[in-house]
């Protein structure tokens, strides 16, 4: 598999080239060591049997993968409604090669805890400032259908408070969207054209609502489906909308600063670089993750290839901690990592045999997560045997893996360079 990721050509030779004159990497304190991107990284854990052990849902899937804020645990969401909470080992540094698990019928370890939602789940994210050293700040939110947001226990799975907005017919509306401002006091939450801003301190029905919209109807129209904070003191927020367009936000009164035209689907995910000068967004059934310069929003920089045009799965990319590459899934398996200077395409790797619908970088270790998988239907004239047969899955299907990459450092210290 290696070999044939080192190999593989680039995704799409037509993508929109332009240099960013500016760096994308800041001086922040991250120690994420230079890493060989042109060297397929080897898989550290795997699992897929615990995501296959429901009787009354068979079909079931990933749907995405997010890294604790402090690098610990990992979070992952799937179709039987359950999020799932799995602990990084304490030897997580080692080199262990390639997971003899990965290659047998178990997992590499059990999840340390399983929450089941009632409903299917919109979004869901962690506390910005959760540390495994402070039990009261291992939290995470969730929105569920016709569910108020949610603050659970990372530890236990208790349900910490609620945080509920209601309709005009007094009824529970669930937020599409969700995610926590930089200072971890705010929740904000998008409806549809409308954001909502609870008190992290105050849960309840209490909150501020604001018209994503405008009186003469000019702004950001339908369902607010995702959001993200610039990681720098601008104060500036990033709002994707199912009428694909991306708009940008102030934090503190949600005056709207800028509305960016150009994705093909609904936007499914916004994220800002490092240094806060430029913000990537996807959609669905896109095969392009678009880079904007917020500081001139006229034209879109560059366009990073993704394989999604056949799927109606969000895709999740995420740009790595010294803020120099991007890395995004597919629906052909693959991961793509691209360099942010120049929009180039670098390399790719083989993740698992469907879609990659989640990847993320560890915080601060040479190391990825990636979840894959997808509905299966049957044939309509299959027989009940048939269709098992059929819905039959290898250990690369419906599957989640850790991955760790090869860095500089560890070229020095072997005996042959990794590259050749």
């Amino acid at each position: 598999m290696g070999e044939e990721a080192m190999e593989a050509e680039q995704p799409c030779p037509d993508t929109e080239v332009a240099e960013i004159t500016e760096t994308t990497t800041t001086d922040d304190a991250y120690s994420w060591p230079a890493v060989l991107y042109d060297v397929a990284p080897y898989r550290t854990y795997h699992f897929f049997h615990q995501f296959r052990t429901s009787p009354s849902n068979p079909n079931n899937f990933l749907k995405g993968v997010k890294w604790s804020p402090d690098g610990s645990s990992f979070l992952t969401c799937s179709d039987d409604n359950a999020l799932r909470v799995f602990n990084l080992p304490h030897n997580e540094g080692d080199n262990p090669g390639n997971d003899p698990s990965s290659e047998s019928d178990s997992d590499s370890y059990a999840a340390n805890l399983v929450m089941s939602e009632g409903e299917s789940v919109y979004d869901y994210c962690w506390y910005p400032h959760m540390s495994t050293s402070s039990p009261d700040l291992c939290v995470l939110a969730t929105t569920t259908r016709d569910h108020p947001i949610h603050l659970l226990d990372a530890n236990s799975g208790q349900l910490r408070c609620t945080y509920r907005a209601y309709d005009a017919m007094d009824e529970i509306a669930a937020a599409f969207s969700i995610g926590f401002n930089p200072a971890g006091n705010k929740i904000f939450a998008g409806y549809n054209k409308t954001i909502r801003i609870f008190d992290v301190h105050r849960p309840g029905r209490d909150f501020e609502q604001y018209s994503t919209v405008q009186g003469n109807k000019e702004g950001q129209s339908g369902i607010i489906s995702s959001i993200a904070f610039s990681p720098t003191s601008s104060g500036m927020l990033a709002a994707g909308s199912y009428s694909q367009t991306t708009a940008i936000y102030r934090e503190d009164n949600l005056e709207q600063l800028y509305v960016l035209h150009g994705q093909e689907g609904g936007v499914t995910q916004v994220q800002f670089s490092k240094d806060g000068n430029y913000l990537y967004s996807g959609g669905r059934k896109d095969p392009y993750v678009l880079c904007w310069d917020i500081r001139k929003t006229v034209d879109i920089v560059y366009k990073l290839y993704r394989s999604s045009e056949g799927t109606n799965q969000r895709i999740q990319f995420d740009i790595e901690p010294s803020g120099r590459y991007l890395g995004t899934g597919g629906q052909d398996g693959l991961v793509h990592i691209y360099d942010l200077q120049t929009g180039q395409w670098l390399s790719s790797f083989q993740a698992a045999s469907d879609t990659i619908n989640g990847f993320a970088f560890h915080p601060f270790l040479p190391m990825a997560a990636t979840s894959s998988g997808h509905r299966r239907f049957g044939g309509l004239d299959d027989s009940e045997e048939d269709s098992q047969e059929n819905m039959s899955l290898s250990g690369d299907e419906n599957c989640l893996s850790i991955w760790s990459f090869y860095s500089s450092m560890e070229e020095d210290a072997t005996t042959g360079d990794l590259g050749n």
